[in-house]
């Protein structure tokens, strides 16, 4: 074995490998964020060179997703089992040579699929990243610098990435959303393998296989009843399997959950009210903002007649605040606690979803309401993400903090992904009810096609004029709008009453 001395000579000393490690640790936090927030920016143009549709486009966003969800449990068991800086590195590798394949990608099929393959990676990447930075920083203050700088590169991702991926599209290709992680990828590899030490944890608990396959199962098939359903008619015999599976894999997946020494999923937890309470402000951010993003490029887009660059710098008001505000939401949620923080900050998203609706209901809609009501729902996540997170993991007994952060970030994820396919349906039906208006009845049963290429922004549907398409998806963006702003409102209502009860 090399000697002490030899180490020293070859290696960084130790505050300086701890901030590279931060470093690396932060671009694997920068990726995932840039990885939600620029895609949606180019889903509108992908139609003419892969020629994908509406529910290709959903698809494209819910692999990434649904790959995150399937992976988040199993992840940390394996980091703590086999090695977290070997995990972080097999994943990384996995991100990186998916974002080459989404980069290469020559039809919707295969963007999908490699999309998946990311999101296995980036899903699994986040669970590892927390793992090392608790085991680097063990001193109090200096695991909360670190977590803050991490913090504060997480939202530069989600902040900006908009406009990074319209800036990309302006100056290159649609491509280069997914190629720039490669370089970013390889020079994080590096930085890993100077600065990370391995780490594990012998006491770790069994896999719980049986319940990460259930749990994938049962939301992989309720989120295809949804999205497909509106094509194929939710009442055949086909969708209607889609939809028993979904139900059999979630009875499954309690049975096998109540049945575990060591379960994935403790459902004992839920009689603790102040979790539920701030489990209500995972699911409301995740109801609401982050699926109304993946339409928001197509009605700033389609809907109102923007340019690329344009729309990214418009959706900088609706991401920006999750930025700048975490630090008052903190601050606020120390003087005044959780049990208001939380519901307040989702009752202002849902009232900002509401103000846009009524703004997108007039006439011409005003760019300063549509930006100022996007900036307020923003506000409204920053103010409920951090109390959200901490509140969760700080409702139960420390040996339990664990298992009750991966069920705040297994309901952020699930929920994501049931509700970009849910307000997609909102979305489709609302077009659907403004062609009832502009088309005869005798041509109702292409209403569903045709709202289907409305939904994806080819504005030149026959039949119709090009204003009357753009009323159509104004239209059914403002059912989307609504829908996330009444969600948000009832989830708000229902934080409070679980945390009334928790006092």
């Amino acid at each position: 074995m090399p000697s002490a001395a030899t180490l020293s000579a070859t290696s960084p000393p130790r505050t300086a490998r701890n901030g590279l490690a931060l470093t690396a640790v932060c671009l694997v936090a920068l990726m995932f964020g840039l990885e939600i927030s620029s895609v949606p920016v180019i889903l509108p143009t992908l139609e003419q060179p892969l020629g994908t549709g509406f529910q290709d486009a959903q698809w494209i966003m819910n692999a990434y997703t649904l790959a995150c969800t399937s992976v988040l449990m199993a992840a940390g068991t394996l980091a703590d089992r086999f090695g977290r800086r070997r995990m972080l590195v097999l994943c990384l590798w996995a991100f990186g040579l998916a974002s080459l394949a989404c980069g290469l990608a020559d039809n919707a099929a295969t963007l999908i699929a490699a999309r998946f393959v990311q999101g296995l990676g980036a899903g699994a990447m986040m669970i590892c990243q927390f793992a090392i930075l608790s085991h680097l920083f063990r001193e109090p203050a200096a695991r909360a610098r670190a977590f803050a700088i991490w913090g504060v590169i997480a939202g530069v991702g989600l902040g900006f990435g908009p406009m990074i991926g319209a800036l990309i599209l302006a100056v290159a290709d649609w491509r280069w959303v997914f190629l720039m992680h490669v370089p970013l990828t390889l020079f994080t590899l590096g930085l890993l393998h100077v600065s990370v030490q391995e780490s594990r944890d012998p006491a770790t608990h069994r896999l719980d296989i049986a319940g990460m396959l259930t749990l994938t199962l049962s939301v992989f098939a309720l989120v295809y009843f949804i999205t497909q359903g509106t094509e194929n008619g939710f009442g055949t015999p086909a969708m209607l399997g889609w939809a028993g599976l979904a139900v059999a894999g979630l009875l499954l997946f309690i049975f096998v959950e109540r049945r575990s020494d060591h379960p994935m999923f403790d459902f004992s937890v839920f009689r603790i009210q102040r979790f539920n309470g701030a489990l209500m402000g995972s699911i409301g951010m995740n109801f609401s903002f982050w699926p109304f993003m993946i339409y928001l490029p197509l009605y700033f887009q389609a809907g109102l007649g923007y340019d690329t660059l344009t729309t990214g710098g418009a959706l900088l008001a609706y991401t920006l605040p999750t930025l700048l505000v975490p630090p008052l939401a903190e601050r606020l949620a120390l003087r005044y606690g959780a049990e208001r923080i939380i519901p307040s900050g989702l009752g202002l998203m849902g009232a900002g979803f509401l103000a846009m609706a009524a703004t997108n209901g007039t006439p011409h809609p005003s760019i300063l309401l549509i930006l100022g009501s996007c900036a307020l729902a923003g506000v409204g996540l920053a103010l409920t993400n951090s109390p959200t997170t901490n509140t969760t993991t700080g409702s139960v007994s420390a040996d339990r903090a664990g298992m009750a952060s991966g069920i705040d970030l297994s309901a952020r994820l699930i929920t994501l992904a049931l509700n970009i396919a849910l307000m997609g349906l909102v979305l489709l039906l609302g077009i659907g009810d403004q062609l009832a208006s502009l088309l005869p009845d005798n041509t109702a049963l292409d209403w569903p096609a045709i709202s289907q290429q409305i939904a994806a922004g080819k504005l030149d549907v026959p039949g119709l004029n090009a204003t009357d398409a753009q009323a159509a998806l104004r239209h059914g963006a403002g059912w989307a709008m609504l829908f996330a702003g009444l969600g948000a409102c009832g989830l708000a209502l229902l934080s409070r009453h679980f945390f009334r009860r928790g006092r």
